[in-house]
């Protein structure tokens, strides 16, 4: 029309429209996140130490039980034992961190964050990390093998890393099935208590068979707390583990069978070796983790709990050594 105003026939050219969908597929980029770098602090809070008494228990338990059959101490085989069971645990922390983290599943974790997720370091960093802790872990295991001379516990040592590696590694990793519990129990409670037992004296009694279910059960409840609070990232990156297919409130049973069963194998083995009855005193520990996991309101509140069945563990190490040392 001849009287609309200029300035509404203004050529402003096309309007921008928003980015849709994939910024790569449409042809735009996006600035990637800032690398920070991580320090010695986060590199060390990566290796989980609160885990670590995980792997100490079954040395101590498995060594006290060789005790029994031979009363002479075999320091340097039971150090080795240890040296690989805590490099188990350090390498499956790493390695957790490495494939959690590039799979997304640490994206919005509760607990501290990961070097991997958090983009503090590399994820080809963090692997070869793990990767270094493995074959310090296979190192000393061929230390050991030489010195017993049973080569065939070459295969149980290969099994264990494996068994590690694909925890969270690998196309289909058996900890995001459920399965986490079962390998836990399995290699950080059987194998490596009976382990450390023979490779020391060649046999296994059943004291370290005994021994090798409760630093299990302890081992798997540390596994429970940790899941109970990462429920709901878990569930929503498809994860899932024992306490996603069950619920909470199975899993809070679960825990508190997991935490007692121990204490009633001590119980049983305090008829045989009385100061087993010491290990009474670690529930001061135990039954506050258990108070937790039934009336926490913020998942944060299990990390305590973790941190009380991480102690309960190694304490409860201790006082069966004692029991069968003494």
């Amino acid at each position: 029309m001849a009287g609309t105003p200029s300035k509404n026939r203004r050529q402003t050219g096309p309007k921008k429209q928003p980015p849709r969908g994939n910024p790569q597929k449409s042809g735009e980029s996006r600035a990637p996140r800032p690398l920070q770098k991580a320090t010695a602090r986060d590199w060390i809070g990566a290796a989980r130490l609160r885990t670590l008494p995980l792997a100490v228990t079954p040395v101590l338990i498995g060594t006290g039980a060789a005790h029994l059959v031979d009363a002479q101490f075999h320091w340097v085989l039971a150090l080795f034992c240890l040296l690989v069971s805590v490099s188990l645990q350090i390498g499956v922390n790493y390695a957790n961190d490495y494939s959690d983290g590039i799979r997304g599943t640490d994206d919005h974790r509760v607990g501290p964050a990961r070097l991997t997720a958090s983009r503090k370091a590399k994820p080809r960093t963090v692997l070869l990390v793990a990767f270094a802790f493995f074959a310090l872990a296979a190192l000393a295991g061929l230390a050991i093998v030489i010195r017993t001379q049973q080569w065939w516990m070459l295969l149980v040592g290969a099994v264990c890393i494996l068994a590690a590696w694909f925890y969270t590694g690998g196309k289909r990793p058996y900890g995001y099935y459920g399965l986490g519990e079962l390998f836990v129990f399995v290699f950080f409670g059987l194998v490596a208590t009976a382990g450390t037992t023979y490779v020391q004296v060649l046999s296994v009694p059943q004291e370290a068979w005994f021994g090798g279910v409760a630093a299990g059960l302890l081992a798997c409840a540390v596994l429970l707390a940790n899941n109970l609070r990462d429920i709901d990232q878990d569930r929503a990156a498809r994860k899932r583990t024992l306490t996603v297919l069950i619920g909470r409130r199975a899993t809070q049973w679960l825990f508190t069978v997991f935490v007692l069963v121990p204490f009633g194998i001590a119980v049983f083995l305090a008829l045989f070796y009385p100061i087993a009855w010491l290990t009474l005193l670690v529930l001061l520990a135990a039954l506050p983790a258990i108070l937790i996991v039934w009336t926490y309101r913020v998942p944060k509140e299990l990390l305590v709990a973790l941190a009380l069945t991480s102690l309960t563990s190694i304490a409860y190490g201790a006082a069966l050594f004692w029991a069968f040392i003494g």
